[in-house]
């Protein structure tokens, strides 16, 4: 007999936050010069990958922050350089 476990899960996309990590990538994208297709060939993610993080429509994984940090050669911090936001409780 099999278990019924029907647990909904809830996927955790912030928006607002990914928006603000979005337009630090392309900043410190444009201060190096560097391409989006330079990076995904530096970072070895595809450019239609880079494309998404930078577009929020995907929510990247650890890993690939860690893989884009390298590639422009810049701490964490810099890539978290930004304030997010509280979350107001309504």
């Amino acid at each position: 007999m099999e278990k019924n476990n029907t647990k909904t899960r809830k996927l955790i996309f912030d928006e607002e936050g990914l928006q603000l990590l979005a337009k630090r990538l392309k900043e410190i994208r444009s201060e190096k010069g560097i391409s989006q297709e330079e990076l995904a060939y530096r970072s070895e993610i595809t450019l239609s990958q880079i494309a998404r993080i930078e577009t929020v429509r995907i929510n990247p994984t650890i890993s690939t922050i860690f893989k884009i940090a390298r590639a422009l050669e810049v701490p964490l911090s810099d890539l978290f350089n930004f304030e997010l936001p509280r979350v107001s409780n309504e």
